[in-house]
């Protein structure tokens, strides 16, 4: 097997010493000094995602995600990572899976690629990602067809057929959290919010850490007014994952509607730290400036040591309550 020196990497990739240091502190690529051909696959996908600008501490998360999800070592070597708007999916026999979500996505590239009509003669002929291998997405072969055609469904103007496709997957599997998720969502741009919610409870029922049903939730518990609920829904999805930049977003909409100034101060400045750019991100920024101004709020860092008190500073004196 051929292989390569670290010199060799950063020639034939064009990527700095610096940049490769920093994905294997950021844990997303280990560190060594002879790279197989398989490595350079690899360290190539880093490169075009970070071209993108997709963070290192997203990458890892993905990949992390992954290895939970679908029981992979490493899943820049067994599946394919690949940007899909805003997120991060694998490509894995067949099938797109957001693992944060643990949702199953409909691959459009691969639609463009195919054609719409030689997609729906071969949808059958998609390999089934194993059960053992994808926990909590994957389902067996009669499901996930039915769950790609209600995807492609629901994307088009036939919302109905959509919603009899996702019941039927939940009357054969009452577990498919990601079913109650899609078809909760048709519900809730009707504007059905009631029955969203049902269905999105269902859906944290089913997979307790499945991100996005907690998400949702507190989207739906937001729209009906229950603010405190809706909080609740959200806090659990940041606990689920830390840097889901949208559930830090609404966090911080919600703590400034209920007046908790300082939680929406620090939900905003957590969403900076993770998308700093585009309008949302300057949204962000222009609602921090109105809080600290407004409000004469400021972020108070922890100290690392003991700091002595700042003379004249007024001081406390122990006192025994104890008769003398």
């Amino acid at each position: 097997m051929t292989s390569y020196s670290r010199p060799d990497v950063l020639r034939i990739l064009q990527i700095s010493s610096h940049q490769l240091l920093g994905w294997e502190r950021a844990g997303i690529f280990p560190s060594q000094q002879v790279y197989t051909f398989q490595d350079l696959g690899q360290l190539r996908t880093l490169r075009a995602l970070r071209e993108e600008s997709v963070s290192a501490a997203s990458i890892r998360l993905s990949i992390s995600a992954m290895k939970a999800v679908a029981g992979m070592a490493n899943p820049l070597l067994e599946a394919c990572l690949v940007r899909t708007g805003t997120r991060l999916a694998f490509r894995h026999r067949g099938a797109m899976v957001d693992p944060i979500r643990r949702q199953l996505l409909f691959d459009f590239e691969r639609l463009n690629r195919m054609g719409r009509t030689e997609w729906l003669d071969r949808s059958s002929a998609v390999p089934e990602p194993s059960p053992m291998r994808l926990r909590g997405i994957a389902s067996p072969r009669g499901i996930l067809d039915r769950f790609l055609a209600a995807v492609q469904a629901e994307e088009g103007p036939d919302k109905q057929r959509a919603i009899s496709l996702y019941e039927e997957i939940l009357e054969l599997d009452p577990e498919y959290a990601a079913a109650y998720i899609n078809l909760g969502t048709i519900h809730f741009h009707l504007r059905q919010f009631g029955r969203a919610e049902e269905l999105y409870r269902r859906a944290t029922v089913a997979d307790p850490s499945y991100v996005l049903a907690f998400f949702d939730l507190g989207n739906v518990l937001d729209e009906l007014r229950r603010l405190d609920e809706s909080i609740v829904a959200y806090q659990r999805a940041v606990a689920l994952a830390p840097r889901y930049a949208d559930a830090h977003y609404n966090l911080a909409l919600a703590f400034e509607r209920k007046g908790e100034l300082r939680q929406a101060l620090r939900h905003w400045h957590a969403y900076l730290k993770l998308d700093n750019c585009g309008p949302w991100a300057e949204h962000a920024r222009v609602q921090m400036g109105k809080l600290l101004s407004r409000e004469q709020l400021a972020i108070a860092w922890r100290a690392t040591g003991y700091i002595p008190p700042r003379k004249g500073a007024a001081t406390l004196e122990l006192v025994s309550a104890l008769p003398k």
